[in-house]
């Protein structure tokens, strides 16, 4: 595992970088989470209980966890990508280990690996009620790194 002292990311503004890749998605202006904290190897999002992100009034629904999972283990990998590249899941896996209820969810993404055209994260999802936090799931995701073509 590589440890957050040990990291330097290539792109000065990967902060920056990393929130306007995640931005740009429609799901993510659809979702309307946010962005809590960003450093090298690390990527959080909170989400705010909505209805229609339940599987019953009060409980999150399993999609939206396993969303917002893959986003900020994802992201938290992107962190270290060179200015000009990009990345795309290619694989994620989430398992659920509680019942999600509470008032927001707090997925917790952190770098377990960087590669040249593959890297891989993970993330830790909470369910938070008042100031009690509950992990409620856990994912692995794996990313294909690629440079982004230059614009003609």
């Amino acid at each position: 595992m590589t440890s957050a002292a040990d990291l330097a990311p290539l792109n000065p503004d990967y902060a920056e970088t990393t929130r306007r890749f995640l931005l740009a998605m429609p799901i993510v202006q659809d979702l309307a989470f946010a962005i809590t904290d960003v450093g090298p190897g690390r990527f959080e999002i909170t989400q705010p209980y909505r209805r229609e992100l339940s599987f019953r009034d009060g409980i999150f629904q399993a999609g939206p966890i396993g969303t917002i999972a893959d986003m900020a283990a994802v992201c938290a990998a992107a962190t270290m990508l060179p200015a000009g590249w990009s990345c795309s899941t290619v694989d994620f896996t989430l398992k659920l280990l509680a019942a999600a209820t509470g008032d927001r969810l707090i997925a917790r993404g952190r770098l377990l690996r960087h590669g040249r055209t593959l890297s891989f994260g993970a993330a830790d999802v909470f369910v938070g009620r008042g100031e009690r936090e509950t992990l409620c799931a856990t994912a692995l995701s794996s990313t294909r790194n690629f440079a982004l073509a230059a614009a003609t």
